[in-house]
């Protein structure tokens, strides 16, 4: 096997020094997609760059201004912490999915945006949520809204010498809730057959002001789906407004057939989970 040199940077400007000097090299954000795509011959990097010690990269900081996640946090951080969950339940959800409970003790938020798959279950609590992707590079720093860093499958937007050093989600506005849910062929570590998130916000009167709805494993990348939000927004969250948005979900999904699912299949299990995300997303901004 070859040997792979093993770097630790202990800040981001080290971090990208290193980086811009050796092209092919990987940041390590937990490894747990990395390693295994390493192992299969998927990638051949000359240096593994660890960011965990890096002390911004695995933080969670909520306040006034919203959250600021760093891009090494581990997921079973991100699922256990009480201020993130009150205020971004569907997120919290997501990363509670991440592989097993030893996976998320090292996985990440930020390496399972990065690895870019189309099933991946944070990107779209992420979308919903209005992230921003903060990226540090030779140029220094740059932003980038979450629905547009995944630009196809394994592929996202970083270039050469970037690495994602951490995310900002604004603070939700008042009686705003999100939620996350997916189908699985089984019930604990499996990839998502389809994924839906959903946010909405409310008035006082209970009619829906604002809405965002995205979808995994249904495209080459995850979709927002500007109408499903449309179907929900000045409505009280009623069954015919939940089931338009679930129609347009389905029509905006553009899947494949595989093992895990038909074209078909797919369609309707996407209109059904966003109808239900919806409903809690709903309850929870009720609830707020």
């Amino acid at each position: 096997m070859q040997a792979i040199r093993y770097e630790a940077p202990g800040s981001v400007d080290d971090a990208v020094r290193l980086m811009q000097a050796d092209p092919e090299a990987r940041v390590l954000a937990g490894g747990t997609d990395l390693l295994i795509q390493c192992r299969a011959g998927g990638r051949r990097p000359t240096a593994f760059i660890d960011i965990k010690r890096i002390p911004e990269l695995v933080d969670i900081t909520v306040d006034a201004q919203g959250l600021r996640l760093g891009a090494a946090t581990p997921a079973a951080d991100v699922s256990a912490d009480e201020h993130l969950r009150q205020r971004w339940p569907g997120l919290a959800e997501a990363a509670a999915l991440i592989g097993s409970m030893q996976i998320q003790g090292r996985g990440s938020v930020g390496g399972n945006l990065c690895n870019a798959s189309p099933a991946a279950d944070t990107p779209c609590p992420l979308i919903v949520n209005r992230a921003v992707c903060v990226i540090a590079g030779p140029q220094g720093r740059r932003t980038v809204e979450a629905e547009d860093f995944i630009s196809s499958p394994g592929q996202n937007v970083l270039g050469s010498g970037e690495f994602l050093a951490g995310l900002l989600l604004p603070l939700p506005a008042p009686s705003t809730a999100d939620a996350y849910l997916r189908l699985t062929p089984r019930s604990e570590m499996d990839i998502a057959v389809v994924g839906a998130a959903v946010s909405v916000t409310l008035d006082h009167s209970g009619i829906c002001t604002a809405a965002r709805v995205a979808l995994a494993a249904v495209a080459p990348t995850p979709v927002l789906v500007p109408d499903a939000a449309h179907a929900l927004i000045g409505t009280p969250m009623d069954p015919a407004a939940l089931d338009r948005a679930a129609e347009a979900a389905r029509a905006a999904a553009r899947p494949i057939d595989d093992k895990r699912g038909t074209v078909a299949y797919r369609r309707q299990v996407a209109g059904v989970l966003t109808k239900r995300a919806a409903a809690i997303a709903c309850e929870r901004a009720r609830g707020n």
